[in-house]
């Protein structure tokens, strides 16, 4: 008879085993969130070593700068983002963009300094000035820097 038969498979799950199920469920769901944060912190590692060693080339700033700021006047704006980064990437975590203190530019790093650097040779001569501000505040910290043209 059906009762009789203890490995088949009318026979009532236990408690126990729907705990162990649960338990086992949750581990695998831990498990991919950890591979998921894994690769994304490893993507976000391999952006920031990007970031730190990209050069500016003129030509190719030229030509961005351009369509950026032509874009952005075509619309009826007098500036355009023309770079965003994560704020830790500055040496103080963004703490002078964010107080709009005087000598922010020198806390920046990486292809963020050098396009400063370019900036200074050969927009601020143009006649461009340049705004940095923090453009988010994800859970109510500083999140990314944006660098502003204006005109």
């Amino acid at each position: 008879d059906a009762m009789a038969n203890a490995g088949g498979d009318d026979e009532l799950i236990r408690p126990n085993a729907l705990r162990r199920i649960s338990e086992e469920k949750e581990m695998e769901k831990l498990q991919e969130l950890s591979k998921r944060n894994q690769k994304a912190e490893e993507e976000r590692t391999e952006l920031h070593r990007t970031f730190e060693m990209r050069e500016v080339d003129p030509a190719e700033a030229r030509r961005v700068v351009s369509a950026l700021v032509r874009s952005a006047a075509e619309d009826g704006k007098h500036q355009a983002l023309v770079l965003q980064f994560p704020s830790e990437w500055c040496t103080d975590g963004g703490r002078a963009i964010n107080s709009f203190e005087p000598h922010w530019p020198e806390t920046l790093t990486g292809f963020a300094k050098r396009g400063y650097e370019y900036y200074e040779k050969e927009l601020r001569p143009a006649g461009y000035k340049v705004r940095a501000q923090i453009v988010n505040y994800p859970g109510g910290i500083p999140g990314d820097v944006g660098i502003f043209l204006i005109w």
